[in-house]
């Protein structure tokens, strides 16, 4: 059986959000929210990954799957995040990247949320009109990124 990139990308996102459900049924409500939103972030990098690849030029451009993997950083860019980011699950807590200026600057982390969204919905408009294209609206996404990630996620230990 031969999987094309869209079913790979759903077996792939409900297997995560099937595990974070099923880890969450004992978890506490804040060890919930990390997992569900690691998840998330585990998918945004997936998809990241392949668009990366593409507008790197170390993978082949292949319109079909940038078009797949635009729209799904669309779509989950697009997701109301608010049940992720329970406060007291930030750094202090093993595990968390999340730094406090989350809560302390929820407008700020907001507008990045923002920022990714609308820069991912315009990725997800070209991204299978050739290499070029692609190239030119994965930046902006890539900023969004690098931006809330700056200001909002602690290095790794």
């Amino acid at each position: 059986m031969t999987l094309n990139w869209k079913s790979f990308l759903t077996i792939a996102a409900l297997s995560t959000a099937g595990a974070a459900f099923a880890g969450g049924h004992n978890a506490t409500a804040e060890e919930t929210a990390m997992k569900v939103r690691k998840a998330h972030m585990q998918l945004f990098s997936f998809n990241l990954g392949i668009l990366g690849g593409m507008a790197q030029e170390k993978a082949p451009y292949d319109a079909q799957t940038a078009s797949i993997a635009a729209a799904n950083l669309a779509a989950m860019a697009s997701i109301n995040q608010a049940g992720y980011w329970l406060e007291g699950t930030d750094t202090s807590v093993e595990g968390s990247r999340a730094k406090p200026e989350i809560w302390t600057d929820m407008a700020g982390f907001e507008e990045d949320n923002a920022d990714l969204a609308t820069a991912s919905t315009a990725l997800a408009a070209v991204a299978g009109d050739g290499l070029d294209a692609l190239k030119a609206a994965f930046g902006p996404v890539g900023k969004a990124c690098g931006d809330c990630h700056e200001a909002y996620r602690a290095p790794r230990n």
